[in-house]
């Protein structure tokens, strides 16, 4: 079977009229090879990204073949500014048409055992989290729920703190706990924005006192930073800690992944550069390298990753570019708010490559694994087994 992302491009690159003439043929070929391919419709894919819906669907299809014209050269580019990065989740057409072409049966099917599928609805995650105050009270935020105090603003789908005029004498300390199930956008009332991913807590201060560090805690879980420069805050630095590393700041943008069922902390820079400090030694890291420390030997290791695969769960979509299976049902189960369980155990170190929308549903999510990893599977009530 030809590479689907492959395909994808091609069927995007057709759209645009921007077809060279071997890319025609071979797209030609493919069509006479699986006749059903002539019956998919672009648009009517990407609009079942209906978290989406208000992209520019044009630009975004622009953004995606300039990208795919570049290769494997990737530039080191801002997540917010850049076109590639912001229409990034419409990628995620490439694996809903991998679902369609095997829904109407385009590729060649392999016997499967049939799926047994419990008819309760598990629904993907929603913008969620639990707010607690520095009096020790707790307010829950979702959609449809708003909240205001002196210092903060929230529609139930983000949170925002507003700067005072007074600078305080003692540091005040909120905690934003996001669930299984949730993600949460957060801005600091220096005006740094934060992203945080489901099963993730942050502890923060209402007010930060002017000219000293600015320090927050990721407690837990995973979140994405976009830091207000120390420029604009008298030269004060910027520091996330964690039980297993402190990161200081020096650019602007980077991912850290500290999960309490993981033993190793990712610190990821996307742009400008920061140092990682895991009480041993001090590392520095520049865009799009990634450290890795081991909680329990405090070694750190370097290495240059994709920034987009690392990065692209805030954009709405899940990446796995050969990941094993084992790694992917974590980040599944999380955002799923479920279980999984391998009964068969040589599925978890199978690789899968995919991407894939946050917004489908879990089924669809589950079908398209089973066409390439998974030969069975069982949902019963929060629970998935792999067969």
């Amino acid at each position: 079977m030809k590479d689907i992302f492959h395909i994808s491009r091609l069927i995007i690159k057709k759209k645009l009229k921007v077809l060279t003439d071997s890319e025609k043929q071979e797209l030609k070929q493919f069509q006479e090879d699986y006749p059903s391919l002539k019956d998919v419709e672009i648009k009517a894919l990407a609009d079942r990204l209906s978290g989406y819906s208000s992209i520019d669907k044009e630009k975004a299809w622009r953004a995606v073949v300039s990208k795919s014209l570049e290769k494997d050269d990737r530039p080191k580019l801002r997540l917010l500014k850049n076109s590639w990065f912001k229409y990034a989740a419409v990628f995620a057409v490439c694996l809903i048409t991998l679902a369609y072409f095997y829904r109407n049966k385009a590729f060649d099917s392999v016997e499967t055992t049939p799926t047994t599928v419990d008819k309760k609805i598990i629904e993907p995650g929603a913008d969620k989290a639990t707010l607690t105050l520095e009096n020790g009270s707790s307010v829950f935020l979702e959609k449809g729920s708003a909240f205001q105090n002196q210092n903060a603003n929230s529609d139930g789908v983000q949170i925002v703190y507003e700067p005072t005029k007074e600078n305080p004498s003692i540091v005040v300390y909120n905690y934003l706990t996001v669930p299984r199930g949730g993600e949460f956008f957060l801005e600091l009332s220096d005006n740094t924005k934060v992203w945080l991913n489901s099963e993730s807590q942050l502890k923060y201060p209402v007010q930060f006192i002017e000219n000293e560090t600015r320090h927050v805690e990721l407690v837990y879980g995973e979140a994405y930073f976009d830091v207000s420069s120390s420029t604009e805050h008298g030269g004060a630095k910027f520091k996330v800690l964690n039980l297993s590393q402190e990161v200081e700041v020096i650019g602007t943008e980077f991912n850290i992944k500290a999960y309490n069922d993981e033993n190793i902390v990712y610190t990821t820079l996307v742009e400008g550069k920061v140092v990682v400090d895991n009480g041993n030694n001090r590392q520095p890291l520049l865009p799009s390298q990634q450290s890795s420390v081991d909680r329990t030997s405090k070694k750190t290791a370097v290495k240059e990753v994709d920034v987009y695969e690392e990065t692209a769960w805030r954009n709405g979509v899940f990446s796995f570019r050969g990941k094993p299976l084992k790694d992917i049902m974590k980040v599944i189960s999380r955002w799923y708010d479920v279980n999984v369980i391998f009964e068969n155990k040589n599925l978890e170190s199978i690789k899968f490559k995919g991407i894939l929308s946050k917004n489908q549903d879990i089924e669809e999510i589950l079908s398209i694994m089973k066409s390439s990893s998974i030969n069975e599977y069982e949902i019963t009530d929060k629970t998935i087994k792999l067969k």
